[in-house]
């Protein structure tokens, strides 16, 4: 049975302020509550579910039995942020690494992991199954990090977490202005797709650094093309029509580029 104060703490989760504040998220779906708990890194608080769900997987929730919570269709109806709910709901951890780390120590990060591989820096990505599907991309392609600009969409929203697929899971993500990385460490290369850029494909693109993927509707900001060190775009074929990319699928022609 759902009590009211479980209830309650469940919708807040939906909203940035109250995840920050918990420093938990909501992840929903059979594939992906079992990835969950196939994985010892990330700790669960909770899991909400379906009888038969508990009685299907009782091998995996043996080590956190005392979490679950049997619960209702309706109940589960009323916690699940999905049109049309799953199974099972979990309450998940936000990773250590991504809620305590000072903005000193991003930086830091960020700093050793761009002088040594390729990183994401995502520059006012919006829309949830962008973010998602590029934390996909970044996962499918090794990159050992995201790192995101603060007005990107939360990437412990519902909508985000699902359309990762799990690579939420594998790939740490931080929130960081991209000027504080530069400050730390100036000589991190930085590539970026521009209108005027180099055809990616013939440019000589750098083994390290940062790779920043643009805002949906007006691509990379004009503070951040000021600090490319590499200009570079995807060229459009003769017979192609369509008047730009969406910005995951930009995000994964760029990274093969990157890794080829």
């Amino acid at each position: 049975m759902l009590s009211q104060s479980q209830l309650k703490h469940l919708r807040s989760l939906s909203v940035k302020k109250y995840r920050q504040q918990h420093g938990q998220f909501l992840l929903e779906g059979e594939k992906m509550v079992a990835e969950l708990l196939e994985q010892s890194h990330i700790g669960v608080s909770a899991i909400f579910a379906l009888e038969p769900w508990i009685e299907k997987n009782s091998r995996l929730l043996r080590p956190i039995s005392a979490k679950i919570n049997p619960v209702t269709e309706a109940e589960l109806d009323k916690i699940s942020a999905l049109n049309t709910p799953n199974q099972v709901l979990a309450v998940v951890d936000i990773p250590l690494e991504t809620c305590n780390f000072l903005p000193a120590e991003v930086s830091t990060k960020a700093g050793e992991l761009a002088l040594t591989d390729i990183c994401f820096y995502l520059d006012g990505i919006q829309d949830p199954g962008n973010m998602g599907s590029i934390l996909r991309v970044a996962d499918w392609f090794g990159f050992p990090a995201v790192f995101c600009s603060p007005d990107c969409v939360d990437v412990f929203s519902p909508k985000v977490v699902q359309a990762s697929m799990g690579a939420i899971f594998r790939v740490p993500t931080w929130e960081i202005e991209l000027a504080e990385i530069l400050a730390n460490t100036p000589q991190i290369q930085v590539a970026g797709a521009v209108l005027d850029g180099e055809n990616v494909f013939e440019a000589k693109l750098p083994a390290n650094g940062l790779l920043v993927i643009g805002n949906e509707g007006r691509g990379i900001s004009a503070q951040t093309e000021r600090v490319l060190t590499h200009r570079i775009s995807i060229p459009r074929h003769p017979a192609g029509r369509a008047e730009s990319l969406n910005a995951a699928v930009a995000s994964g022609i760029l990274a093969a580029a990157f890794r080829r």
